[in-house]
């Protein structure tokens, strides 16, 4: 076989991830590679660690970013906190809640779940209910921003119920950083992840993780051994730490940490509340058309989050065509429903640098042209 250099066709990408990355990311990632202890490099770090401790609204001495991506965030998190027979009250309304529910298992810890519609918040009612049930529970998780359902969930009231109950608690952050408020420490969050490729319009393959005082803690107190050596933080705060001689623990993906370190200058120019009413902004130019179109949006309009719209595909009309003609007309990608929502649902991004008026405006015009025309 010739095999050539690859070069992708640029798309517009609209979808659950990832959005389209800035010239100045791109630009950042192809700078020479240095080694990952070298001064130079750790000076780098150390400012990751600023902007993503302002990223999270947080304090925490241990905020870094894993060398893997969210799905790895979300293991960390896990693995490291809860030990076999410890109880998790897990809230689960989509597909990423399901997954929480996985690694409690997997770490042998004893996983309560509660239930509520896809397309719909988590319920405090219901969330105060399960752990008035039971009070042996040591931690609360669920999903800020639930990535298959596009509904964003009252964090700040969850983790106030978990603190009433003496839980710490454990968050997937991974679509709602950078694009609506996350505020760790004013809320209470113990342990919390998300992803590079999202509102952070970074390259995918990183995880952005912070543990508070209290989540460190327990993890230097652990009875048993993390299960995965490459996830173990207590292994991994010291490489981090910022403090004295690093020691190493693996490679890391020095590129990738620059695209990230431009990435989160680019939001601290720009300050994290000019991002949440960006994607706010643009995420009603977006509803505005779809009504327009009429078509409609599977979460409550209160419920929803505004960087991932999800919309019901209208009767008729052909879930695979329509991404497909969008995909070969105008190089565009929405995303597919997922899980419950497969063949019946359409997710659009607004994430990051794709959340600008003149992607809306592309989206609604091809969307209207795909309904009408794809076959």
């Amino acid at each position: 076989m010739n095999f050539k250099s690859f070069n992708p066709t640029e798309r517009t990408l609209l979808g659950p991830g990832p959005s389209n990355i800035s010239p100045r990311v791109l630009s950042a990632i192809a700078r020479p590679t240095i080694g990952h202890l070298d001064p130079e490099f750790l000076r780098m770090m150390d400012e990751i660690k600023s902007l993503l401790q302002y990223a999270f609204q947080t304090t925490n001495e241990f905020t870094m970013a894993i060398s893997a991506p969210g799905s790895a965030g979300m293991e960390a998190c896990f693995i490291n906190l809860v030990e076999p027979g410890e109880k998790v009250v897990v809230c689960c309304n989509g597909v990423f809640g399901g997954r929480m529910v996985e690694n409690v298992e997997r770490c042998g810890g004893i996983a309560v779940v509660v239930e509520d519609d896809w397309g719909r918040a988590v319920s405090p009612e219901k969330l105060e209910e399960a752990l008035e049930k039971n009070p042996d529970t040591k931690f609360v998780a669920f999903v800020h921003a639930e990535t298959s359902t596009g509904a964003l969930s009252d964090a700040e009231a969850l983790c106030k119920i978990a603190k009433k109950h003496n839980c710490l608690t454990l968050v997937d952050t991974v679509t709602s950083l950078g694009g609506v408020p996350v505020k760790i420490d004013e809320w209470g969050i113990d342990a919390a992840y998300s992803g590079s490729q999202k509102c952070l319009s970074c390259v995918p393959g990183l995880s952005p993780i912070t543990f508070s005082p209290a989540a460190v803690d327990k993890i230097k107190n652990r009875k048993t051994k993390a299960q995965s050596w490459f996830l173990d933080q207590s292994l991994v705060m010291s490489y981090w730490s910022g403090e004295g001689k690093r020691s190493y623990h693996h490679t890391a993906p020095v590129n990738s940490l620059y695209a990230l370190h431009e990435s989160l200058v680019m939001l601290h120019e720009e300050t994290l509340e000019k991002s949440w009413e960006r994607h706010q902004e643009q995420h009603q130019n977006l509803v505005d058309g779809l009504s327009a179109l009429g078509l409609k949006f599977v979460v409550p309009e209160n419920e929803r989050l505004p960087q991932l719209n999800t919309i019901t595909i209208p009767e008729g009309v052909d879930d695979a065509a329509v991404r497909s003609y969008l995909l070969n007309k105008y190089s565009m990608e929405l995303g597919a429903g997922l899980g419950k929502f497969a063949g019946k649902a359409w997710r659009i991004g607004l994430m990051g640098y794709s959340a600008q008026y003149k992607n809306v405006v592309l989206c609604l015009a091809a969307l209207k042209d795909a309904i009408e025309n794809a076959k």
